[in-house]
């Protein structure tokens, strides 16, 4: 015979088990930097080590924060995040024409043009990030690939807004 508090006491395990393993699926998703870009005091770039920006540093950013056309340094994130949330909701496909960007709002639409070779991609703004320093805009894999960086893993952009959510 089973003594009641015993009984008690799994179904509170089993309750709490499924509480912790509900909260697993809550954890922010991070942006996918390839190792050979990313590796703490590993060159960048640039030719220094990979210094990383933290996302709370823009979550109240004014208005200022959004231009109609910005440059900078692009990277693409793709087969490690592909079938995981985005920020906006939406799953990752690293085949579609997205991107992720730390301040404009989600589904904004941008031009992004690579300004070494002139090839232009469109793509809609679904995740935040990149994190990396000096970095403006994560591009999926095919977003990447159309504006010809994904081999160099890191490009040279312009970006112009093509629309604004509603």
């Amino acid at each position: 015979m089973t003594h009641p508090n015993l009984k008690k006491n799994k179904r509170c395990s089993l309750w709490l088990c499924a509480f912790v393993l509900a909260l697993g699926g809550c954890v922010p998703i991070r942006q996918y930097v390839p190792a050979r870009l990313a590796s703490p005091g590993s060159p960048a770039p640039s030719g220094g080590p990979v210094q990383y920006e933290s996302p709370d540093d823009f979550k109240h950013l004014d208005k200022d924060a959004w231009k109609s056309e910005m440059e900078g340094i692009a990277s693409w994130y793709g087969e490690e995040f592909n079938g995981r949330l985005t920020a906006s909701g939406e799953v990752y496909d690293m085949y579609k024409m997205t991107a992720a960007h730390k301040t404009l709002p989600l589904g904004t639409v941008v031009k992004v043009t690579n300004e070494e070779n002139g090839k232009a991609v469109e793509v809609t703004i679904n995740d935040r990030g990149p994190y990396v320093k000096g970095r403006i805009i994560d591009l999926s894999k095919t977003a990447g690939r159309a504006i010809g960086m994904r081999e160099a893993g890191t490009a040279r952009v312009r970006l112009e807004i093509v629309s604004w959510p509603k």
